[in-house]
């Protein structure tokens, strides 16, 4: 699919700007029959796009093009001077373009001619017309040629001919229009987003997928928080909106079931929708759940749950294939996979970060309205697309923010998401972090988002543990929900985006005072705290990776206030004063090009707690300064990595 088809989706997903584009002559019908068809479309609550400009020349203003493509329905109004104008046969060409690719409806009205001539071209009227194109246009034969055949494939729809309707009078012609077009509008379609750039391929691949021979289909759509898993069940909605009788689009299930009475509510939409127009009143969530199954289990229904976050929703819902009629489908969107499994859904789709070529375009047109940037910023939209790592949200939210913005701006802003990433970004995002109900989930996730990403699961995990946390359970609950992700070399992977948002809500807490922040991971900020000794008790992690040996010396005092370490790493940095300032709570200690021949007798003294010790790199000639046998004073279930050199 090109680049502009992707981006003019289907029209079962498509957001519409108009439900009526009006292509007519102006100086045939605009004072006329087209004005008055206007002006009865909007009494009956259309939303009519009409060029009211006398147009000269030949090629259609970018604006119209948006109209026309953002238009449900496009009404040509054929007049026997119609083709005179390039301008009007231009359109036409835009019109069946929209028809083929967005499936647009296209409704011609043959105003005092008749449609073989319109199809023909062979009347006097519209042989003259072409006549004078020809010559006009004799070095573009081709455009001439798509103007044939637009107006060939119009005049072969399904339409209305003056002449033949209503014995030709107008008032009554126009009322039989009006009738076909609040018809055609009657569907309510969702709304799936302004530039829908990968979504149909996503549609699709959840449509292929082979959720074996059940009577009732349950997918599940799982992923991190901005992946654009509402867009796609949207998509999905409206892909099969007229395969159902029976349908219900419940959104924002999480937010509204916190709400008074928000589970019944959301009980009484389900039945409401299926039902509509009649109201139905549950009274209580457990009648709720008896009158659901009740009404639907001989329906085959269309329902898609959007953004679930506890069972306990679903349950509410009564989510579960004996409660539907055969041939139901059902879809659930969520961040957390083990409630799906919980309900047993029989297909779980991961929603996938958008290809190169997808990011590309998808900001693309947030950015610059078009489907590739501009020449002089493509330096620039590569940094922001490699910032944004395929994140559908993270893509809309920049591009719209650095549309019609400076280079200057694009600079400054990149310079400033390295330190402070973009709120709307981060509230979407932290939404799956506030999630977690236990505490040390989220101390996990956070050591993880600070320290220990591209690291080993099984190493992580004894480390975590030996700081007191559930490591085993706690990084299942964290993968569960895709806020980290395992590679296929057991190593622990997040999106740069969460990792941003981690470390965001660490460094909130004390925006402007480092040293009192839980971890830190920040060059600068780690420099700074160990220069001026400004650490305090509430540092539970620090990480400084030089790349290499550092002229600046930093002394073993800046720890002693830091009592709560329990993460060090310390890669190429050089260390002098006294080791029994270090925290007796370390347990992971990192430092390698370790600058010493041996380990200090009172440094292993301080390290008895110790799960982990990576000296790898280092100037170590022996594990200390008398024998080996301090290293058996240590934890015995350490894990040591260091070398001794000759």
């Amino acid at each position: 699919m090109s680049t502009r088809t992707q981006h003019e989706a289907s029209s079962s997903s498509k957001r519409w700007m108009h439900d009526v584009f009006l292509s007519f002559r102006g100086e045939d019908t605009r004072n006329g029959f087209t004005g008055h068809l206007c002006m009865t479309l909007k009494e009956a609550g259309v939303n009519v796009f009409i060029d009211n400009q006398l147009r000269r020349g030949e090629e259609i203003t970018a604006e119209l093009v948006q109209a026309i493509r953002g238009s449900r329905i496009s009404v040509v109004i054929f007049s026997k001077r119609y083709a005179d104008s390039s301008w009007c046969l231009q359109e036409l060409v835009e019109i069946m373009e929209c028809r083929r690719r967005l499936g647009q409806i296209v409704l011609p009205v043959f105003y005092d001619v008749d449609p073989s001539h319109v199809r023909k071209q062979t009347s006097a009227s519209f042989a003259q017309a072409f006549q004078k194109h020809e010559e006009c246009f004799h070095e573009d034969t081709d455009k001439v040629a798509r103007w044939r055949a637009a107006l060939t494939e119009a005049s072969n729809l399904s339409g209305w001919d003056l002449k033949n309707t209503a014995n030709g009078h107008e008032a009554q012609f126009i009322r039989r229009i009006i009738g076909e077009i609040t018809k055609q509008l009657d569907t309510t379609y969702l709304n799936v987003a302004v530039y829908q750039v990968g979504i149909d391929s996503r549609v699709n691949e959840i449509n292929s997928l082979d959720g074996g021979s059940y009577d009732v289909q349950m997918v599940g759509i799982w992923g991190m928080g901005g992946m654009g898993k509402t867009s796609v069940a949207k998509a999905i909605y409206n892909k099969f909106y007229h395969s159902f009788e029976y349908k219900s689009f419940l959104a924002n299930v999480r937010e509204t079931a916190k709400e008074s009475n928000g589970m019944t509510n959301l009980q009484e939409k389900l039945l409401s929708d299926i039902f509509k127009p009649t109201k139905m009143e549950v009274g209580d969530v457990h009648r709720g759940i008896n009158l659901i199954k009740e009404k639907l289990r001989s329906r085959a229904v269309l329902v898609i749950i959007d953004d679930v976050d506890d069972v306990d929703q679903l349950n509410a819902l009564a989510i579960a294939r004996d409660s539907f009629g055969r041939g139901s489908k059902i879809f659930i969107t969520t961040r957390d996979r083990h409630l799906l499994e919980q309900v047993e859904v029989n297909i779980i789709y991961l929603a996938r970060k958008m290809k190169e070529e997808e990011a590309l375009e998808l900001f693309s047109w947030h950015a610059f309205r078009n489907p590739c940037p501009n020449e002089e910023y493509s330096e620039l939209t590569r940094s922001v697309l490699g910032y944004c790592g395929g994140l559908p949200l993270a893509l809309e939210v920049l591009g719209s923010f650095l549309f019609k913005r400076s280079l200057r701006d694009w600079t400054s802003t990149l310079k400033k998401l390295e330190k402070i990433p973009r709120f709307e970004i981060q509230e979407k995002l932290k939404i799956s972090f506030d999630a977690l109900s236990d505490e040390d989930e989220r101390e996990i996730f956070l050591d993880i988002s600070c320290f220990f990403i591209g690291m080993e699961r099984n190493y992580v995990t004894r480390i975590l543990d030996g700081c007191g946390f559930f490591a085993e359970i706690g990084i299942s609950v964290l993968l569960q929900r895709c806020l980290v992700t395992v590679d296929e070399k057991n190593k622990l992977v997040m999106h740069d985006l969460l990792r941003d948002m981690g470390r965001e809500i660490v460094r909130a807490k004390f925006p402007n005072h480092p040293g009192r922040c839980s971890r830190l991971w920040c060059q600068e900020d780690a420099i700074g705290v160990l220069t001026d000794k400004s650490g305090t008790e509430e540092i539970e992690g620090l990480a400084l990776n030089l790349l290499r040996p550092d002229k600046a010396n930093f002394n073993m005092k800046a720890f002693k206030k830091m009592k709560s370490l329990r993460l060090l790493q310390l890669n190429r940095v050089q260390l002098t004063g006294e080791y029994k300032h270090l925290s007796e709570k370390l347990r992971w200690i990192c430092w390698r090009g370790f600058p010493l021949k041996f380990i200090p007798k009172k440094a292993l003294n301080q390290l008895r707690s110790l799960v982990s010790i990576d000296l790898r790199y280092s100037n170590l000639r022996r594990f200390c300064e008398h024998s080996m046998v301090y290293y058996h004073n240590l934890n015995q279930a350490i894990d040591c990595s260091f070398e001794f050199y000759a």
